[in-house]
């Protein structure tokens, strides 16, 4: 199998290079470092949009590329090595697709544009205590009331949550349903709606990227139902596999790696250069020899998946993708020496690349966790690959 781009491929590379490297560059300087705004996302975002890369996944009716999965590993990797803010997830990987295929005419003529622009900052209603992983376990209910729909309930976990002007939530319609996964329904809910209560979540790294939300006799309109009512399990599901695009990291821990190369032989301990020490070189080339691996097996992946039928070797690549990352946080806190103690922001000068180590260290812990626990991945092989 040929995992070298042909030259059309080269092209359509190149030209993506182009595109991302319009970004302003004080817009990079601040994703670098870790101090990415809300308008930053917004900014990077529409400049894709202009250049109608923003929502490439999304039906070309609407504003997405007709693209082989090669190009699109090929855009997936080229925009997280960029050091740009990759557009808002909520937005083109989530809620957009899902408008997309299963909504009213009207509520895409309202919604889709905006998303696509991030003219709409969306936030994602899925996870409640005691209904993560076991999302059909869900106890946030929605009662038909007249052309309302009345929302009591919890929702949390809910990433950057702060932002969101409106949120695509998941409540239960019909609580007779035989099995949990019926009876479930999917509303796009206005966030100055009166009745919603939003708490901030601090992390362990000192931030507030997550927050929680209460539902109290939230009146929603009938026509913010996406699809059929009692069918929000089956949009939820189309929604989940697109969250999964990209999970590899492989752009993310590629610019990591380059940036920890630069750190390691530049900086100096104990009067050696930390590139000399024979620990931390071992390491680091180990890791890079993974990465390596990594991208080809991808390739060979996205190769397999040309006839739409998804890998399950996708598992393998989410697995990998999460430890490789890991790694290079826990190589970039092995830099700092005693000064990574500090957790909540490190001193100045003593960043290990282009941010908080520390605070990445802890906060790419989730990557484990998120879009199917890696320990759910290693089922999905156990099935799929070696048939046990």
């Amino acid at each position: 199998m040929n995992l070298e781009l042909t030259p059309e491929e080269v092209a359509f590379r190149d030209n993506l290079r182009a595109i991302f490297r319009e970004v302003p560059q004080e817009i990079r300087d601040r994703y670098r470092a870790g101090q990415t705004t809300r308008q930053d996302t917004i900014d990077s975002q529409q400049v894709l949009n202009q250049h109608g890369v923003a929502v490439p996944h999304w039906p070309v009716e609407y504003g997405g590329q007709d693209w082989t999965p090669t190009q699109s590993h090929i855009f997936t990797n080229e925009l997280q090595r960029s050091g740009i803010p990759e557009p808002l997830p909520f937005n083109v990987g989530m809620v957009g697709p899902v408008i997309a295929n299963f909504a009213t005419d009207e509520i895409k003529e309202k919604f889709l544009a905006k998303t696509a622009n991030l003219d709409i900052w969306w936030s994602q209603g899925f996870s409640e205590p005691g209904a993560g992983s076991d999302l059909a376990g869900l106890k946030t209910t929605a009662v038909r009331d007249g052309d309302h729909y009345v929302v009591n309930g919890q929702k949390t976990w809910t990433t950057l949550g702060q932002f969101g002007q409106w949120m695509f939530l998941l409540a239960r319609t019909d609580p007779n349903a035989d099995k949990p996964q019926k009876g479930i329904s999917f509303l796009l809910v206005d966030m100055e709606t009166p009745g919603i209560d939003r708490r901030p979540i601090r992390l362990i790294d000192g931030s507030v990227e997550v927050n929680e939300f209460f539902f109290t006799d939230v009146r929603v309109p009938v026509e913010n139902l996406v699809g059929e009512e009692n069918k929000g399990w089956t949009y939820a599901k189309f929604l989940l596999g697109n969250e999964r695009n990209g999970m590899a990291q492989i752009g993310s821990s590629q610019r990591m790696y380059t940036a920890l190369v630069s750190l390691a032989t530049d900086r100096e301990v104990n009067g050696h250069r930390l590139i000399d020490d024979p620990e931390f070189r071992r390491r680091l080339y180990t890791v890079k020899l993974r990465l390596t691996a990594l991208e080809a097996t991808t390739m060979r992946v996205t190769s397999a998946s040309e006839n739409g039928k998804p890998s399950p070797l996708s598992s393998l690549l989410k697995i990998e993708g999460s430890r490789i990352l890991q790694e290079l946080d826990d190589l970039a806190v092995s830099s700092l020496g005693t000064d990574g103690v500090e957790v909540t922001g490190a001193a100045p000068g003593t960043r290990a690349f282009d941010g908080d180590a520390v605070a990445e260290y802890l906060n790419h812990r989730k990557f484990s966790i998120y879009g199917g626990s890696n320990e759910v991945q290693a089922g999905v092989i156990a099935k799929g690959i070696l048939g046990l």
